[in-house]
């Protein structure tokens, strides 16, 4: 019912009174890699670490394994954990859209209109999120995640959860053109308790940041003609220099 209600005048005029997320968002990639280890990264439960290190050492030997490589979405976490494209909020009655490069311009919605969480919600790789505005702190639940969606701490380091992982987020600002986002995630098949961090972005309004296609299959075609002259895409031979 809440989704197919017009949103009156009103409804509009508050919006402006939000938070100002407007811009494009870029990660702070230095702080993302300063958590991959040590005291800040994930609580792995023994078994899991082992398997970590081993891919840890693997990209460390110049072998990385390529997690997001297979034109499959992030998901979260990892879109917010490790993601290295900008990000942009569009801030609506009763939903927050975050838009991303990665992944074939990635989509996710975050309802505000006031609606409980679904008794059974279908799993996905962002999962369910609902949403409020407290004191211009956007809080996030979100359950309902796929197993085999990763948490991640770099492009070649991550665990798929399992199952039953839960993620709850702050977003705000932690400046003008800062913005923070107090992730936490409780997946008890690989962790050994809820695991809180933050990921920082800075707002850019340069329209060379804006957000970009994305298309993940796109470099495995070139350019070419079909027999009637038309533009088409190819499969690339992957043999070709």
């Amino acid at each position: 019912e809440l989704l197919h209600r017009v949103p009156p005048a009103a409804h509009w005029a508050a919006v402006g009174k939000r938070t100002d997320l407007r811009g494009s968002w870029l990660p702070d990639l230095a702080d993302q890699a300063r958590q991959e280890r040590g005291a800040d990264a994930p609580p792995w439960k023994p078994e899991v670490r082992k398997q970590v290190d081993h891919w840890f050492a693997e990209e460390d030997a110049g072998r990385p394994r390529g997690l997001l490589v297979n034109c499959l979405p992030h998901g979260m976490p990892t879109l917010m954990l490790i993601t290295h494209n900008a990000l942009e909020f569009l801030v609506t009655p009763g939903r927050v859209t975050m838009l991303g490069e990665v992944d074939g311009n990635r989509l996710r919605r975050i309802y505000t209109d006031g609606r409980a969480m679904p008794a059974d919600p279908d799993p996905s790789f962002d999962g369910y999120s609902v949403g409020r505005w407290a004191d211009g702190t956007l809080e996030i639940e979100s359950p309902s995640l796929l197993p085999q969606v990763y948490l991640a701490v770099s492009e070649a380091v991550g665990i798929p959860s399992n199952g039953s992982m839960t993620i709850h987020e702050r977003i705000h600002l932690l400046g003008q053109d800062t913005l923070a986002d107090d992730l936490e995630i409780t997946a008890p098949a690989i962790l050994t308790r809820t695991w809180k961090t933050r990921r920082l972005y800075e707002r850019s309004r340069k329209q060379i940041d804006e957000i970009q296609e994305g298309v993940c299959r796109q470099g495995d075609f070139r350019e070419g003609t079909d027999a009637d002259g038309n533009a088409i895409y190819v499969p690339a031979n992957t043999t070709d220099d």
